[in-house]
């Protein structure tokens, strides 16, 4: 491998870790209430969600063209990454909640929050 490929895939990699920050800034800023995960669960919530958004969009309509790292791709990828968040919020108990088990669990977590150690 040269050093003009190397730089090309260094490249394409920087790209796709800006693309993907913006995108799912944009899907957390978007979705209400508070988000998991931190700065590099946003970086892959983007880009996963710009692939499963732009994967979909050429499922349903395979005649059109579709470049990941464009407008029409951070709108696709947006709405995979509010997908993916939407599960992630679901699957996590986030607004989901069942039975008394869980309502204990998160009193007693409140009250943990608020109990000053010595």
């Amino acid at each position: 491998m040269d050093l003009e490929q190397f730089q090309a895939y260094i490249n394409l990699a920087l790209t796709w870790i800006g693309f993907g920050t913006v995108v799912g800034l944009t899907a957390k800023a978007l979705m209400p209430g508070r988000d998991p995960g931190g700065s590099v669960a946003v970086v892959l919530m983007g880009i996963v969600g710009t692939l499963i958004g732009c994967a979909l969009l050429k499922y349903f309509y395979w005649e059109e063209t579709i470049q990941p790292v464009s407008v029409k791709g951070f709108f696709v990828g947006t709405a995979g990454a509010l997908v993916i968040l939407t599960c992630y919020k679901v699957l996590g108990g986030y607004w989901l909640d069942e039975g008394e088990y869980s309502r204990k669990r998160r009193r007693r977590r409140r009250m943990q929050e608020y109990s000053v150690e010595d």
